[in-house]
């Protein structure tokens, strides 16, 4: 029976026909997989994710975790899930085998990691924050750090968390007050709160190791005076025992409209709710270098960004499955030709706007899954690439894409979500039906790890121009390389690549004429907007590249490919041109409406 979480078909299509992720396995770092091995892994996942983690989803949503003042409960079907996937070593499905790790690529764990977040993003959300901050201390932390924590959480004894934001900064780093104390004994001792912590308190493992950005007195201000430190729940002794409880509390569980699974926690650190030695606030360990804390903290941001990206995905592909079998399923109406109302019913798949909804949905989620596989294959590429010019341009090229790659699958395959509830009619609003919970759980993922605000600035900001534009430069380069082989296969193809390089050198032209003005309120003032339409070109790109990939192929599968191209191209890409007209036109109006006004 086919699934309705992911298309395994797709994930192969993608993998092995475009991405070509077997060729990896000639690297050192993955000689010992295969395609075999790679399969195995995929497989694994599609099985752990149908019986662990699906069957709990809506339970999971309508029985979120509770906390009476001392203790934090949460329905156990999450504790059984998360214990299957821990025993399979899926969490150290990516990280090196010195510290327990499988080496798998990237790619191939993206691609697996996606059946798990189809299923349960709120019981998967514990797992993932581990993995990221297992990789963060694994790249950065001292070898006692990956000893008392790393190892832990890749044996799924421990989880982990990320804490950045506090109440009253919010997305504005430079604006915390938490401070780190620094101690005799090397130590640090922290107070001050965190909000928004996902994963923060529970009692599904024996510890939770937090990542704790602070400020140590004395330091630079700003973001530049910003510090990493491992603060644990419980503290961890030379010989790996749990010692006594850190002095982090649980202030309270907020309460979201998606990933309701998932604990979303405030913290307080040092409140002297436990004093393990006597003295006040938390102890913490400091991460590399004083002051560089927000550095280190990147390597986990970016990789959380690709996961909200690959969660948004995930969300919006489960959802178009489950709508398709819906359309295909559901008998109303008939065809406009049909003069008889006696005649029968047809599956409302019939209906050219029923269909109009399913490409819709079919090129956000497809696409989107295409351009996060593309950008974990980068990690990929980045990490074992001995020439180090070549090795800078993956880099360059990552960095750039990194933002859209976390920002578009949360937009449009939102918007997928939202084509699915209406798909379904009446009955999508329903909690009969999955498709309302994935809307909800999705509209969380704009938000999460930098708001569309937030990584429209950075992508126009910032990294359209940095090093001079080499990262914009080398994405340049990219898109040639595919609309020239478009052009070369002649028909569909070369009118699409024709298309994309006039987009492309428009969205080009028009970074200049941004920049060139000398007004730069004006030209970030629409960022957003720039992100977006900078988004499309690059779906756009990665949708032709499908095609090429599917290229002289037959069958259905691949007709669909080239279908979900065309409606891309025809419906999606021209959305960008009066986007970039109002960005090349400096529009002021955002900047001249005063607060009076509204």
């Amino acid at each position: 029976m086919r699934s309705t979480l992911i298309s395994r078909r797709d994930l192969d299509f993608l993998l092995y026909e475009w991405l070509r992720v077997e060729e990896l396995t000639a690297l050192p770092r993955f000689e010992e997989h295969s395609r075999e091995t790679f399969d195995g892994f995929l497989d694994l996942c599609e099985d752990l994710a149908t019986r662990h983690f699906a069957p709990h989803n809506k339970r999971n949503d309508s029985n979120e975790p509770t906390f009476d003042g001392e203790r934090v409960t949460i329905i156990p079907e999450v504790k059984a899930a998360i214990e299957a996937f821990t025993k399979a070593n899926l969490l150290g499905a990516g990280m090196d085998e010195r510290i327990g790790g499988l080496q798998l690529p990237s790619a191939v764990e993206a691609a697996g990691f996606s059946w798990f977040q189809a299923a349960n993003v709120g019981t998967a959300a514990y797992l993932f924050l581990t993995v990221g901050n297992a990789n963060l201390l694994a790249e950065h932390g001292t070898a006692e750090q990956i000893d008392r924590f790393v190892r832990p959480m890749v044996e799924g004894r421990f989880t982990g968390t990320m804490c950045l934001s506090e109440p009253q900064a919010g997305s504005s780093l430079a604006d915390i007050v938490t401070r780190a104390e620094p101690q005799a004994d090397g130590t640090y001792r922290l107070t001050g709160s965190k909000m928004w912590i996902s994963g923060g308190d529970h009692e599904l493992t024996e510890n939770i190791v937090h990542l704790v950005l602070a400020k140590i007195p004395g330091g630079p201000a700003g973001v530049k005076g910003i510090s990493l430190f491992v603060v644990p729940k419980f503290l961890v002794d030379a010989d790996g025992s749990l010692g006594a409880r850190n002095d982090v509390v649980l202030a309270g569980l907020n309460h979201k409209m998606g990933y309701r699974g998932t604990t979303n926690t405030v913290l307080n650190f040092g409140e002297g709710a436990f004093t393990p030695d006597g003295a006040a606030g938390a102890v913490g360990y400091l991460v590399g270098e004083p002051h560089r804390g927000l550095s280190y903290m990147f390597h986990m941001m970016n990789e959380a960004r690709l996961g909200v990206g690959l969660g948004a995905t995930a969300l919006g592909y489960t959802g178009y499955l489950k709508s398709l079998d819906y359309a295909r399923e559901r008998r109303q109406g008939r065809a406009v030709t049909a003069k008889d109302p006696a005649t029968q019913q047809i599956p409302i798949i019939e209906h050219a706007d029923v269909r109009r909804m399913l490409l819709a949905q079919k090129s956000y989620v497809e696409g989107a899954l295409g351009l996060l596989l593309y950008c974990n294959r980068l990690v990929d590429l980045r990490r074992t690439e001995t020439d180090a010019e070549v090795a800078r341009e993956h880099t360059l090229l990552l960095e750039i894409l990194t933002g859209v790659a976390k920002s578009w699958p949360s937009q449009w395959c939102l918007e997928a979500n939202n084509l699915a509830i209406q798909v379904h009619g009446g009955y999508g609003y329903t909690r009969e039906y999955d498709v309302e919970q994935h809307y909800r759980d999705n509209r969380l993922n704009p938000i999460h790890e930098g708001t569309h605000g937030v990584q429209g600035m950075d992508l126009l900001g910032r990294k359209v121009v940095q090093y001079d534009g080499a990262s914009l430069g080398v994405l340049a380069a990219r898109i040639a390389d595919t609309v020239a082989a478009a052009t070369g296969h002649g028909g569909d193809a070369a009118e699409f690549g024709a298309e994309l390089a006039a987009a492309w050198q428009r969205l080009v032209a028009v970074t200049g004429a941004m920049f060139g003005a000398g007004d730069p309120a004006a030209a970030m003032a629409n960022s957003s907007v720039y992100l977006e339409a900078f988004g499309h070109i690059v779906l756009a790109w990665i949708w032709l590249e499908q095609t090429l990939a599917a290229q002289g192929k037959d069958g259905d599968f691949y007709d669909g490919k080239r279908a979900a191209t065309r409606y891309f191209y025809r419906y999606e890409l021209p959305r960008t041109a009066p986007q970039l007209d109002l960005l090349e036109s400096l529009d002021r109006t955002t900047l001249e409406m005063r607060d009076s006004w509204f």
